[in-house]
């Protein structure tokens, strides 16, 4: 296959970018911004397909978005065409906990000028909006927001942290270990198919993000948060007509009757809105 780099430079609504650091914090956070993280699929019992062909009809032609074996999947594509020096990352998952769970989580690391560079668009927690250096401990600032990239003695990995509440947030750890397809398949499964909530949520609860200019938008179930500077709203889905307008309007997504309905159910509401009380 042939990558359409044209087409996806106009889904993100940038120019072509230089193979540089400025070129590469550009592309992370266009993608971000412009490319929702979802898991319609996953949800729906759909394993999605990691092939190039189907990031680029998915994402690019059908205008949906993905979680991040596809979103980054289809970054590497990217960094390849415009010619960047990087290497795929798996990382584990923490979200705050003292360790991660599986190698699944697909970033890359991107050699500039000597300097290495963690870059992500594919996190469906609260990201980075550019790059990060990966340098042990250095404090760096996104607009609000301070992370690092700190070394762990006791897992040996790379974790990356947010401050939150005047504490470090671990986000997820990685090390260096070589990534192979068939790593990327095998976690590709246990992100869509795993329902233990500790190991990939995905299966069973719907996780939406976007990238604002202002913050970031989140619907996770039912739950809607908008975060603009150090300020948060939220809002809970009632309807189906809500759950169908905030994919639409908040995540640019367009989804067919049929795929609407079984999201909603997944969320516990029925045809006419009204929540259901009993499990999946």
């Amino acid at each position: 296959m042939t990558f359409d780099l044209n087409k996806y430079l106009n889904r993100i609504n940038i120019a072509n970018p230089e193979a540089t650091a400025e070129g590469l914090a550009q592309l992370q956070w266009a993608q971000l911004s412009s490319i929702p993280f979802e898991n319609i699929d996953p949800i729906r019992g759909i394993l999605p397909d990691l092939e190039p062909a189907a990031l680029s009809k998915k994402i690019l032609d059908e205008g949906r978005g993905g979680y991040c074996l596809e979103l980054n999947g289809l970054l590497g594509l990217v960094l390849t065409e415009l010619g960047f020096n990087f290497e795929p990352i798996l990382a584990r998952v923490r979200m705050g906990r003292p360790e991660g769970g599986p190698r699944a989580h697909l970033a890359f690391l991107v050699n500039i000028e000597n300097d290495l560079w963690l870059v992500d668009a594919g996190f469906g927690g609260p990201c980075p909006k550019k790059p990060l250096l990966v340098s042990n401990g250095q404090i760096q600032h996104q607009d609000h927001d301070q992370f690092r990239v700190r070394n762990d003695p006791a897992s040996g990995e790379w974790v990356v942290e947010k401050l939150q509440n005047d504490d470090w947030f671990a986000l997820y750890g990685f090390d260096r270990a070589k990534v192979q397809r068939c790593d990327l398949e095998a976690a590709n499964v246990v992100c869509s198919t795993w329902s233990q909530a500790t190991l990939s949520p995905f299966p069973e609860h719907l996780l939406m993000c976007r990238n604002t200019e202002q913050g970031r938008i989140q619907l996770y179930n039912k739950t809607l948060t908008e975060s603009c500077g150090y300020g948060q709203t939220k809002r809970l889905l009632e309807t189906l007509d809500d759950l169908e307008a905030s994919i639409r309007n908040d995540f640019g997504i367009t989804l067919t009757a049929a795929e609407l309905h079984h999201v909603a159910w997944a969320m516990r509401f029925d045809s006419s809105g009204t929540e259901i009380q009993t499990a999946l």
